[in-house]
Formats: structure tokens, C-alpha cells, sequence
């Protein structure tokens, strides 16, 4: 059954109401937690004074996207229990969560760091390795703001609303809110988008069930459609994942994208905005609520499935699912909610973005001696040129799999795992065989994405006659990784000095310290 995209009057001003209504409270942030939002601390990181609550719904809103409750249901529908990678690896990630940004937070905050890149300039004394770890961040967050605009564009269409002038007044209206507002925009936004997002999805997995024969019908459904299609591997799909192929690709894109969330600047920024390190850890422990939350809109997927509806794109799936089942007026505040969700990470992401080139690239080659204020003004105007080179993801590179942009920026973050995560524990590899190690696996990992014209995220290797499917950017980490720890032996046989050898060890005494300190509220 196919769904008309004729432009629906009612759906569409109750959409541009709440969206405008939520543009008008992102330019009224400036005013919340007064600070001078001419210093960059304050402006890109809110003046790192958010406390549980606060943080708790600036990750949920940053991590928790339009990829959400476009692109996993589109991957479910498309591609069967494929899709559900998204839960595994979002549970997967709290623990590492919980160990690793404490650490992270720490020497941040008392060293003023603002960016990743911040912490591996200090770590190893090396200004190459920092810049590299800024490109690889700026280049990674394209695709994911990217990925929020596809959101916006998908429930425009959805309501008859197309072409590329929409996305341009969006970006317009979150171009303007986070240029004015900073970091304080998105974190008071993420509360209204939480409620309409936790309404949506409520609403939704009980009364469409009901309207569709029940849970057994729509798993049913699924698994006499989904044999027929096809998985991003080139293999029958199942409604489990059946083949070996299947598989290795289920569990390396789970692994990969759980090593790799917290690694974009994005998810850095909401760390660092916290109070301090007991924030990160109670966030730890309570965010995997909203894992529940994407379990639930993953099998918005299967719903689609069970209602005979055949979206002319799978992305899709949830739109048209909504506009089946649900009056105008509902379909109206569901799709804000979707576009809500998709201008609240756009904006961290963008400010993130914005905080490493000022500090890493501008100030670091440009303007050594930038002032705070000329800092916080080249970010604003950064953040808005980010946004623009988004948009041209959007426009030049199409998806048939939304969620294909956010699989391809993880490719590319996740080769500045061994210079942040491995660098908060030991100084033992060397800054230069870093350097290859990323080179490499950021040269392989794009050359993979390429020879699949971007058009999946699971590589088919075949090395001397061992086969092996796998998400390509954990094929390019473990390259990365066995080529630095290989040329750090080198450099040491050869007698290279390593200039991070000859700084002080005071961040590696505060992380020991960090790591006994009890954490309130846990027996010891």
C-alpha cells in the first residue's frame, strides 16, 4: 500500500507552530544561566556548569537523534534484525561511558581544554597529531549534521512539503538560535523535544499494535516480508541474523559504533559541559533509559511491515506509518517531534565543530593570540559555515539508508581512538606512529566507503583467501592500531625520542587519583 504525500494543512501548521515555538525558546537560552557568552567556555561549553538533570537530557538529546526515529526504523524495515544493531551497541557504550570520560572530564577541566584535540596537544606535545584529530572531527560531524536535516527533509516531504528551499530555512532558524545562544540553545530545547519524543513513541507502540492485529502479527509479517529483501552484505536476509556474513556484520557495527559515539566532538562537548566527573558518572547510569526508548521506535519498522505499506524510500517508513494510522493533528506533533529531534543534536554538533577549529586549527596556526572574545567569534561564524557543508551531504550525496551517513562518519572518528581513549591511560605509543597509524586507517577506511559508491557501511574482505564481513571503520581501527603499536617498536629499537617522554606526568598522577576517588552514593 502506498502513501500519498499530498500537503496536509492541518499537520503542517501544527508543525510549524511547535517548530517556531521551539526556534523562539532556542533564542531565549541566552538569557538562561547567564554568562558572557563572548567568552568561548561559555558560548561552546555553557560555562561547564551543568549539573545531572541538565546533562542527562543534553546527551539524551545529543545522542539520541533524527537517526533515531528515522533511519534505525528504516534499516529494520529494509533490512530485518540488521537494523536492531542500534540497542546491543547502545548498551555496550554506558560501561565504557563510566570508566573512560571521568577521566576525560577531569584533566579537561583543569587544564581548560574545550576540545579532544585540546587534551592529545597536551597529552603528546604534538601539534600534528592535535590537527589531525580536529580534521578527523570536523570531517565525521559533516555527515551527522547531515543526517538531522535528512530527518527535517523526510517529514517535509512526508507532508507534501519538498525540495531543498525547506532545509535551507531550517538551517536559516538553527544557523541563527545557536549563533546567539551557544550551547545553552540545544540543552534547554532538549527538554520540550524529550517530552514530545516519549509522547510519540507511547502513543504509538500501543495503539498501532492494536490496529494492526498485536506484537505476534507484526513479528509474524516480518518474517514472511523480510527473506525477500536483501541486507547490506548482498545475503538473503532473515529475520534473525542467520548467515555467518550476517553476523560479523551485526556485531562489528555494534562494537565499531559503540567505540565510536563518544569519540565525536559532539558527544565530547556534552561531557565537557558538565560540573565535573560525578555528572558523566550518574549520566552513566541513567541514560540507558532512553535505549529502551530506541528499542521501541526500532519496531516502528516491523510495524510498517505488518500495515502493507511500500514507502518510496525506506527512510520513509515511520512517516508514512504515521500518516496511516494517526489524524492530522497527531501526525502534525509527531513529525515536530522528529525535526525537534534533529535541531537539537545539529546545534551541539555544530558548536562542537565550531570549538575545534578555533581552538585547534585557528588559534593553534592563524591567530596564536586570539583573545576569549575573538575565540567565541570565530566559533559562531564556524558554526555557521559547518552547517552549510551539511547541507551539501544532503544534496550531492544521497542515501538510500539514512543511517549510511552516520555509519560513515564513524569510520572516519574512529581512528582517533588510540591518540584520545588509549592516550588517557599510557604514553607508550609514539606521536609519529600515531600519525601513520590514523593516516592509514583514515586512507582505508574511505577507500572502502568509496569502492561501495557510500552506499553501505559493511566491507566484504577477502585476504588471502580469509573472508570477512565487517563494519569498515572497524576494519580501518585495527589496521590503525597493529601499524602504530608496530612503528612505536620501531621508533624505540631505532632510538627515536618521543617529545611526550619529556613533558610532566601530572595528568597521568590525576587520573590514578581520579580512579580512587569514591564515587558519592556507591559502597566502597
Amino acid at each position: 500500500m502506498k502513501v500519498a504525500h499530498n500537503t496536509d494543512a492541518v499537520a503542517l501548521t501544527i508543525f510549524i507552530v511547535l517548530f517556531v515555538g521551539v526556534a523562539v525558546l532556542g533564542f531565549i537560552a541566552a538569557r538562561w544561566r547567564r554568562g558572557d557568552l563572548s567568552l568561548l567556555d561559555e558560548w561552546g561549553l555553557g560555562g561547564r556548569r551543568f549539573g545531572s538533570v541538565v546533562t542527562w537530557f543534553l546527551l539524551g538529546g545529543d545522542l539520541y537523534t533524527a537517526y533515531t526515529f528515522i533511519a534505525v526504523p528504516a534499516l529494520v524495515f529494509g533490512t530485518g534484525a540488521a537494523g536492531f544493531f542500534a540497542l546491543p551497541y547502545t548498551i555496550m557504550m554506558y560501561p565504557f561511558v563510566f570508566v573512560v570520560m571521568p577521566r576525560l572530564s577531569s584533566v579537561a577541566h583543569r587544564h581548560g581544554y574545550v576540545t579532544p584535540a585540546d587534551f592529545v596537544r597536551g597529552r603528546y606535545g604534538s601539534r600534528g597529531l592535535s590537527t589531525a584529530v580536529a580534521f578527523t572531527g570536523l570531517l565525521a560531524t559533516m555527515p551527522y549534521i547531515a543526517l538531522q536535516l535528512v530527518g527535517i527533509q523526510v517529514v517535509l516531504g512526508a507532508m507534501g512539503v519538498n525540495g531543498d528551499w525547506p532545509l535551507i530555512i531550517a538551517f536559516a532558524v538553527l544557523a541563527a538560535y545557536t549563533y546567539q545562544s551557544g550551547l545553552r540553545a540545544p540543552a534547554l530545547i532538549a527538554l520540550v523535544k524529550d517530552a514530545l519524543i516519549y509522547i510519540t513513541v507511547l502513543v504509538a507502540v500501543i495503539y498501532i499494535p492494536s490496529k494492526v492485529g498485536g506484537f505476534g502479527h507484526i513479528f509474524d509479517s516480518a518474517k514472511s516480508a523480510l527473506p525477500h529483501k536483501t541486507t547490506p552484505t548482498g545475503k538473503p536476509a532473515a529475520f534473525l541474523p542467520g548467515t555467518t556474513a550476517a553476523q560479523q556484520a551485526y556485531a562489528t557495527l555494534a562494537l565499531g559504533s559503540a567505540l565510536a559515539l563518544f569519540l565525536y566532538p559532539h558527544s565530547i562537548t556534552g561531557v565537557l559541559s558538565s560540573k565535573g566527573s560525578d555528572v558523566i558518572r550518574r549520566n552513566s547510569v541513567v541514560l540507558p533509559a532512553y535505549t529502551f526508548l530506541l528499542g521501541l521506535i526500532a519496531l516502528l519498522g516491523y510495524m510498517t511491515i505488518a500495515a502493507g505499506i511500500t514507502p518510496k524510500n525506506p527512510n520513509y517508513a515511520v512517516p508514512d506509518l504515521f500518516i496511516h494510522f494517526f489524524p492530522s493533528w497527531f501526525t502534525g506533533v509527531a513529525f515536530s517531534a522528529i525535526a525537534i529531534g534533529a535541531l537539537v543534536p545539529a546545534a551541539i554538533m555544530s558548536i562542537a565543530a565550531a570549538n575545534l577549529f578555533t581552538r585547534n586549527i585557528y588559534k593553534e596556526f592563524l591567530r596564536p593570540q586570539a583573545s576569549g572574545s575573538e575565540e567565541a567569534q570565530m566559533a559562531k561564524i564556524v558554526s555557521l559555515l559547518v552547517k552549510v557543508g551539511a547541507l551539501l551531504f544532503v544534496i550531492f550525496l544521497p542515501t538510500k539508508y539514512a543511517i549510511d551517513l552516520q555509519l560513515l562518519g564513524g569510520v572516519w572518528i574512529l581512528q582517533t581512538l588510540p591518540a584520545i581513549i588509549i592516550g588517557l591511560y599510557t604514553r607508550w605509543f609514539h606521536r609519529w606512529a600515531l600519525m601513520i597509524g590514523w593516516a592509514v586507517g583514515m586512507g582505508w577506511g574511505t577507500w572502502m566507503a568509496a569502492d561501495q559508491s557510500f552506499k553501505t557501511s559493511v566491507y566484504n574482505l577477502d585476504l588471502f583467501g580469509w573472508k570477512f564481513s565487517a563494519y569498515e571503520g572497524v576494519f580501518a581501527l585495527v589496521a590503525n592500531l597493529i601499524l602504530a603499536a608496530a612503528l612505536t617498536l620501531v621508533f624505540a629499537l631505532v632510538g627515536a625520542r618521543d617529545r611526550a617522554d619529556e613533558t610532566r606526568d601530572e595528568d597521568y598522577s590525576e587520573f590514578r587519583r581520579e580512579v580512587a576517588r569514591p564515587t558519592p552514593g556507591v559502597a566502597h
